[in-house]
């Protein structure tokens, strides 16, 4: 039997919109993979404490407050830290498409802006799992 996909989803900062994390965190779940959801306002620190203790395969943030530039760096940081560098991070929010672009070239997986398809999150989240886990 294959191993379930293991996913924590995170709402970072003093964001407190969780509406768009709950869904994605619901598809993902719908689509057969273990979900766990931080809740609210949790620092880069508590993420990746939470993601080495749940063995997880893949980090999603929801940032809507416009700290991306200062949040998914400082989170690379600490997975690389942590040596978490078979996990996969990625997010979604409103995340301007040169932001996009430069987290990328960081490190960051896929970034998803509002209204992007649950099926398209949950295919990528599978696709890059099956490919680097």
């Amino acid at each position: 039997m294959d191993k379930k996909i293991r996913v924590l989803v995170a709402k970072v900062g003093l964001d407190g919109h969780d509406r768009g994390a709950k869904v994605v965190a619901a598809a993902l779940r719908d689509a057969g993979m273990e979900v766990i959801y931080t809740g609210l306002r949790k620092t880069p620190e508590l993420i990746i404490g939470a993601a080495l203790q749940e063995d997880v395969d893949a980090i999603g943030v929801s940032i809507l407050s416009g700290a991306h530039m200062t949040i998914f760096p400082k989170l690379l940081s600490l997975m690389k830290q942590s040596d978490l560098n078979d996990v996969l991070l990625f997010g979604g929010g409103i995340i301007p498409e040169k932001d996009i672009q430069e987290l990328k070239r960081q490190g960051v997986g896929e970034l998803f802006t509002p209204g992007a398809s649950t099926t398209l999150i949950v295919e990528y989240v599978k696709q890059w799992v099956a490919k680097n886990r």
